[in-house]
């Protein structure tokens, strides 16, 4: 019994082993040489082949980059030394709060500025002044406070670097940023 059990082993076991050797594929057959005219179409220039783009999405329409719109100005200027909105930005202020007030995911920080005339902290407090007064005509107009911020920055950043009076009024003024 041994013996028989030996013979129909050793074939099983013998097929396993070579069933589970691994073969080396074939190598693949050499490409052939490049025709001579294989070899002048790579020397000259090639023609270049048309470029496919995808259409542009149009970009979705905001009346705050339309400069025929109200909202397109995003600026009050004010006089020296004062925080008083001017008569002539409350038409401009009430658009952006129909605006701020009507559109879901709207928020401004109001950016106040002043001229470099003063100290520093009085400038940053004038700049601050500035902002608090169009926030307080936009919630006054229905805004939620929540939309708005404010940040003063007073004589850091100004519109015009120059040292005359008309620098000096670009400088004072409120920027809205959407």
């Amino acid at each position: 019994m041994k013996q028989r059990l030996r013979q129909s082993v050793l074939p099983l076991v013998a097929a396993l082993t070579l069933a589970g050797c691994a073969t080396t594929p074939p190598e693949p057959p050499p490409e052939p040489a490049p025709s001579a005219s294989d070899l002048d179409a790579l020397s000259r220039p090639s023609q270049p082949s048309p470029t496919v783009t995808a259409p542009i999405e149009p970009q979705p329409y905001s009346p705050l980059d339309d400069p025929s719109s109200p909202l397109y100005r995003k600026i009050v200027y004010f006089d020296y030394d004062t925080s008083e909105i001017p008569g002539q930005y409350t038409d401009l202020l009430r658009a952006h709060a129909a605006y701020l007030y009507q559109t879901a995911g709207a928020r401004v920080t109001l950016e106040g500025h002043t001229d470099e005339r003063g100290t520093r902290d009085y400038n940053l407090a004038l700049g601050e002044r500035r902002a608090d007064a169009v926030k307080r005509f936009m919630i006054a107009e229905g805004v939620p406070e929540a939309k708005m911020g404010t940040l003063s920055y007073g004589e850091e950043r100004p519109a015009d670097p120059g040292h005359s009076a008309d620098a000096w009024s670009e400088n004072r003024r409120v920027e809205l940023v959407y």
